[in-house]
């Protein structure tokens, strides 16, 4: 066992109105694995990732992260978990505009103080980007923006990949490319990825699915 939530409860206020997202998941994921999380939107499968991935603190329950209670540790602690043991990948991508492709990757490694361009070169490299390490975010089409964030989220071999709809802005070709080149780096590296997708037919790569509906798995 990798990940384990235990009873988690998340909602917003809206106005004057209550909304509960999560209403007292528990699930486990073990080293390793490749789990998709798939519901129709407004299921809660977003915010239960981010809860998981310490970016949103559950109003009640635990996320274990191996023996570590992750919200039980202060915010620094928490930053440096994140940093050290776990890797983002978003459906924005999120690259700096001003940084080149190799900059852009060697971010992780610099927070860390780690300051590596041989890693973040290997990285481009693994992604099929060598070539274009000195080219900017606008140079780059969508798909290989994605392959830039996927060598970020490697540079630091997380024990943990969390990706949030990796490939909502890419068509099903790009879209299912990214996927299996994700799938398979996160397999070399012995990573457990964790995917939001809407898109079930990228599952099949996966070990598992989770349905999220209704803020509970089912």
């Amino acid at each position: 066992m990798l990940i384990k939530a235990t009873n988690l409860h998340r909602g917003y206020t809206v106005g004057k109105k209550r909304v509960e997202v999560l209403h007292g998941v528990d699930l486990t994921i073990n080293k390793g694995e490749k789990v998709f999380l798939c519901g129709p939107s407004g299921a809660g499968k977003t915010t239960l990732m981010y809860t998981l991935a310490g970016l949103e603190k559950p109003e009640a329950g635990t996320v274990l992260i191996g023996d570590t209670d992750l919200y039980s540790l202060s915010k620094r602690r928490q930053a440096n978990l994140r940093n050290s043991r776990m890797a983002y990948i978003f459906q924005n991508y999120y690259l700096l505009p001003e940084l080149t492709a190799l900059e852009n990757v060697s971010i992780p490694a610099l927070i860390g103080g780690r300051s590596n361009m041989g890693a973040a070169e290997a990285a481009l490299e693994r992604v099929g980007l060598g070539h274009r390490q000195d080219h900017l975010p606008a140079e780059l089409s969508g798909g290989e923006q994605q392959r830039v964030a996927i060598a970020r989220a490697l540079v630091n071999k997380p024990e943990i990949i969390f990706a949030d709809e990796p490939t909502g802005n890419l068509d099903s070709k790009n879209g299912e490319q990214v996927m299996k080149m994700l799938l398979d780096l996160a397999s070399e590296d012995g990573s457990t990825l964790v995917v939001v997708t809407h898109d079930q037919s990228l599952t099949k790569y996966g070990d598992r699915t989770l349905i999220v509906k209704d803020g509970v798995v089912i």
